[in-house]
């Protein structure tokens, strides 16, 4: 066990990395860990925060990840709470919650790539919740760095002189140590009351383990907590007992109590994770040290819950089935855990004739998505189905009555529908000047309509824009984008509200037979185009078969595009030789009859990864 350091608020420093996708926030979080003797060389590892094999495969955060680190500065001792987030703009959420236990933000650029938009969304965050900012431009070892012209971007924006920003390299560790102390010494303590007050922490992220239950990070802002104490959920008004507090160095080490200002963990015990959510505020209901004294008789019925989070609103919807439908009660259970620490997952029971049992599921967009489906696989070996990505469109029906759709089989029939709409979003682009003209076909093909164009600083143009929600969020613009400005490209967006929309719903009928996991609902202007690239690709990802599979994006019954898949071709006659011709005849004739056969009597099996493939559409 780790003593317990007697902290004041004082030597506390509670900050966060923000940063755009791939900027090197990890990367610096290891300089971090090995410049205050976190981690052992010996165990040190690239991305060592990144613990899931996930963050690893594809190089970025996923979660965000806390740290204490023990520094000393001037004969001072400090402890530092840092908090890596993601920064990929699916993964906001993370970084919202971060924001709210933390004091100060570091804010890092790539000095290849400059600012981008997430750069700028995140900052905003940042200073809505009155944080400090420090700015660092990160990558200067690279040949390719423009050190200068990218510090002097981010002084403009964040209204500092360029001397204030610092230029460091996270592979290399140059000037990770002076940024370092500008932290201590710039980013302000927590606010503690001189008075003694009762026990007060916010949640921000949890775990479920198989031993201890539901373990929940906290960042306390009032009084303290220990081994035994009676905790209260305020939103859930549900209590348990404490079981173990302590910190995270960046394993779980265990301390005799958590202090103002102070981050940690509280092993509660409770093995519903329902019962614990992101954003509850803990209080304790009765102390330890003084049996006696319940919490009524102290004035904590006055405690008011600590302000939470706003609410992730998700824009993307689709359905998971286990391909086993005997795994159903396994995948709700694998959705429960994940939405302990992903509180951004909303999930819902729903069936259908064909599929079975399944669960419709909200995400925050199209990596969100595929990010908890592999995680399902993995981390709880399920095989799954998923339907085609939706967003939620809203239906007004010749009664009068509104309903929002987010499922092609709740679509009502056209003879019902007076008007359908579909949500809006509204774009900030930011991208070098030079890739301006390249971005406008970009722009056409998406349905994009370009509202305005400023200069944000001599290299680099901002541009707003609104879109259909369903174009963004695909990924498919994004990757477009990318290629066309050679990866200097970024944006983000917020929802802008619902539109007018001649939507159809859009049937892929695979040899014949209506696959329901492939419905989309979609404009009618654009159900030709859509159907053809969705069955082009289908053809291309799904398995041949032993007999010719036809493949038909249909809308009202009318067939709007088709593909085949030729026939996986056995040679029934290999095993002949010599003889007359007519046998190798029948051999292939009762080949093509069996074909026939199979074509009037086989359902295709779709394999779980061509669901998957198909997510990405």
């Amino acid at each position: 066990m780790e003593d317990n350091l007697k902290n004041t608020p004082n030597n506390i420093r509670n900050f966060v990395i923000i940063s755009h996708i791939d900027h090197g926030k990890s990367t610096l979080a290891d300089r971090f860990l090995e410049l205050t003797g976190a981690v052992n060389k010996e165990k040190m590892k690239e991305q060592f925060l990144d613990s899931m094999a996930l963050e690893r495969e594809k190089g970025i955060t996923i979660k965000m990840h806390p740290v204490r680190l023990n520094y000393r500065l001037s004969g001072v001792d400090y402890v530092l709470n840092l908090i890596d987030t993601p920064g990929h703009i699916d993964f906001s959420y993370e970084i919202s919650r971060a924001l709210a236990c933390c004091e100060g933000a570091l804010l890092l650029v790539d000095a290849v790539k400059g600012i981008q938009a997430q750069t700028l969304y995140n900052l905003s965050q940042a200073q809505k919740q009155g944080l400090v900012v420090i700015g660092a431009v990160n990558k200067i070892d690279l040949p390719q760095a423009r050190v200068e012209q990218t510090r002097d971007e981010l002084a403009e924006v964040l209204k500092v002189g360029p001397e204030e920003i610092f230029a460091i390299s996270g592979k290399t560790g140059e000037n990770i140590e002076a940024l370092l102390e500008a932290l201590v010494k710039n980013v302000p303590s927590p606010r503690v009351s001189n008075v003694v007050k009762p026990f007060k922490a916010l949640v921000f992220d949890s775990k479920y383990d198989s031993f201890s239950g539901v373990v929940a990070y906290v960042r306390v802002f009032d009084g303290n907590v220990s081994f035994g104490d009676k905790i209260h959920f305020m939103q859930a008004n549900y209590q348990a007992e404490c079981k173990e507090v302590g910190y995270f160095m960046p394993q779980l080490v265990r301390a005799a109590s958590l202090n103002p200002g102070e981050i940690g963990y509280i092993k509660t015990g409770i093995k519903i994770p329902a019962k614990v959510k992101v954003g509850e505020t803990i209080t304790i209901l009765k102390n330890s040290a003084d049996k006696t004294r319940d919490v009524l008789d102290i004035g904590y019925s006055d405690i008011k819950p600590l302000p939470g989070y706003k609410e992730p609103q998700p824009v993307l919807f689709l359905s998971l089935y286990p391909y086993n439908a005997d795994e159903f009660d396994q995948l709700r259970d694998g959705l429960e855990k994940l939405s302990l620490n992903d509180p951004a997952l909303n999930f819902a029971t729903e069936s259908k004739m064909i599929l079975g049992r399944g669960f419709r599921i909200g995400f925050l967009g199209s990596l969100h998505a595929e990010i908890t489906i592999r995680r399902l696989k993995e981390e709880f070996d399920l095989e799954l189905v998923a339907t085609s990505p939706q967003v939620v469109f809203r239906v007004i029906t010749k009664t009068g009555e509104e309903r929002f759709v987010s499922s092609p089989s709740a679509w009502p029939d056209t003879a019902m529908i007076q008007e359908a709409q579909e949500p809006y979003a509204d774009l900030e682009i930011i991208i070098p000047n030079g890739y301006i003209s390249g971005l406008f076909p970009v722009f056409k093909n998406f349905n994009i309509v370009l509202l305005e164009t400023k200069f944000l600083t001599p290299q680099k143009s901002l541009l707003k824009a609104q879109a259909p929600l369903r174009e963004i969020i695909s990924g498919a613009f994004y990757d477009k984008m990318k290629t066309i400005t050679e990866g200097y490209g970024s944006f983000s967006f917020e929802y802008a509200g619902y539109r007018k929309n001649d939507l159809v719903k859009m049937d892929i009928l695979i040899a014949g037979e209506p696959e329901e996991a492939f419905a989309k609902i979609v404009p009618m202007d654009d159900a030709y185009e859509i159907g053809k690239r969705f069955i082009q690709k289908l053809r291309d990802v799904l398995p041949s078969q032993q007999f010719l599979v036809s493949l038909q994006a249909a809308v009202g019954g009318k067939i709007v595009a088709r593909e085949n898949i030729s026939a996986r071709r056995k040679d029934v006659t290999a095993p002949l030789y010599g003889g007359d011709v007519t046998r190798k005849k029948k051999l292939l004739e009762a080949q093509k009859r069996g074909k026939k056969d199979l074509q009037k009597k086989g359902r295709v099996q779709i394999p779980a990864r061509v669901f998957l493939e198909m997510l990405r559409d």
